[in-house]
């Protein structure tokens, strides 16, 4: 069976993992309701994208 040599030392180990640190995602406010959303997606809170209304939303239709 191998077996390593000598041991891994903590910064070796820790460049090895370097890579694998989460990211942050790329989150914008809405124009329309100023909601933090996913870029390139529709708002959840009110239902547009790109400036138009997409989605009915709940929010959107307690108000009426």
């Amino acid at each position: 069976m191998a077996v390593p040599f000598r041991r891994v030392s903590k910064m070796k180990k820790r460049m090895r993992r370097s890579h694998l640190a989460l990211s942050v995602p790329g989150m914008i406010t809405c124009p329309n309701c100023g909601e933090l959303t996913l870029a390139h997606r529709v708002c959840s809170n009110c239902g547009f994208y790109k400036g138009k209304q997409v989605v009915t939303s709940k929010a959107s239709s307690d108000e009426e």
